[in-house]
């Protein structure tokens, strides 16, 4: 069993061109800080800087959601050491 409570990192994410914070509790669940600001309180502004980087990158952005490989990855990660 782990011996923390909570662990957080920054990562960049291809899917949304921008920094997000993953956040990895004890009991396994994890937090993602792009898919909160881009999935489940997605508002006009947001969606608009997101179409504007979709536009700059040539590609487009869109959250992949809860299980999106770099959350995947570092919780593994964690939970292997």
């Amino acid at each position: 069993m782990v011996d923390w409570q909570l662990t957080e990192a920054t990562f960049y994410c291809d899917d949304v061109g921008t920094n997000v914070s993953i956040r990895v509790y004890q009991n396994g669940s994890t937090k993602c800080t792009g898919y909160k600001k881009y999935v489940e309180n997605l508002n006009r502004n947001t969606a608009k800087a997101l179409e504007l980087r979709s536009e700059k990158l040539g590609e487009k952005l869109k959250c992949c959601g809860p299980d999106c490989s770099r959350v995947v990855e570092y919780k593994d990660k964690l939970f292997s050491e």
